[in-house]
């Protein structure tokens, strides 16, 4: 999860959903309430673990830690020298998704398949808007929290794109990860946590109630974001109201993409494709594993 919501486009959500703990991800975070108190004054605190299922939220969140940090350079690298294969790898990655996940909805009435069609419109659009310029204000940065985790959390909508679309995405993700300036982490965690509070009750009540409607709509969601992993690509460039180029520490800003199908079959394009099966594999093998487990127990 913490590798997919590194990069723009993926969602650590659909990777829970794959593996079959979204549901268990947003129970433990919902049980932060009331009762996880009362637990914790009186010092019960064996209940209060198992109440708030402690060890797994400690082991994915270290995970992720882990990955974030270390994968902020390497995709710095991966992204300068190779973009195309690195897109092509995300794109099997969440085409396979849209399949798996979709497979998990038992009945599809005509509420489920609008509700699908819906979510694939609403991420198609989202993947056009423009960015808005860098902010690093306080309240800014609290509110790109509590949005980029929300979408974190939600399969088909990437944390990392919607900081693009904010303006934020090199500032957060790669300058304050790679320098560890808190000054610009910490509203962000803070925000990050209040989204994630509010968000996972919503999302329990919803997913209990309205389950088939609940996944066809984010089956769509990710079915949408295909259209920002797309491979191929040209750059378009953030420019000011003089028709000049808007740069960052010398560097061009990128604002969206113009997507094109490539004309001949060359190495590049041979090495996409496989890259995209590999990607698909994974999660077929991700499937199978998550299966076996859930047979096992």
């Amino acid at each position: 999860m913490g590798a997919a919501n590194v990069i723009p486009g993926v969602s650590g959500g659909t990777v829970a959903l794959i593996t079959g703990v979204f549901e268990r991800i947003i129970n433990a975070i919902k049980s932060f309430d009331a009762h996880a108190l009362k637990l914790l004054f009186k010092g019960r605190f064996k209940e209060l673990f198992k109440h708030i299922d402690l060890f797994f939220l400690l082991a994915l969140g270290l995970g992720m830690i882990i990955s974030i940090v270390s994968l902020a350079r390497i995709l710095e690298f991966l992204f300068d020298s190779y973009p195309v294969y690195v897109w092509a790898f995300f794109f099997g990655l969440i085409l396979a998704s849209v399949y798996y996940v979709g497979k998990t909805v038992s009945k599809w009435s005509f509420s489920v398949v609008v509700l699908f069609i819906a979510g694939a419109a609403i991420a198609i659009v989202i993947s056009f808007l423009n960015p808005a310029t860098q902010n690093d204000s306080f309240i800014y940065l609290f509110i790109c929290g509590v949005v980029a985790v929300s979408s974190m959390i939600l399969p088909g909508l990437s944390g990392s794109f919607v900081l693009i679309l904010m303006g934020n995405y090199e500032l957060v993700m790669i300058d304050a990860v790679n320098q560890a300036n808190f000054a610009v982490l910490l509203p962000v965690i803070i925000g990050g946590v209040v989204g994630i509070m509010v968000l996972s009750h919503v999302l329990s009540w919803i997913y209990k109630k309205y389950k088939n409607q609940t996944v066809a709509l984010l089956t769509g969601f990710i079915l949408g974001s295909l259209s920002i992993l797309w491979p191929w690509k040209n750059e378009i460039y953030r420019m000011d109201s003089m028709g000049g180029f808007v740069l960052k520490e010398g560097e061009k800003i990128v604002q969206g993409y113009d997507l094109f199908i490539p004309k001949a079959l060359n190495l590049e394009v041979l090495i996409a494709i496989i890259l995209v099966i590999v990607g698909y594999l994974i999660i077929m093998l991700m499937e199978k594993l998550a299966n076996k487990r859930v047979i096992e127990e």
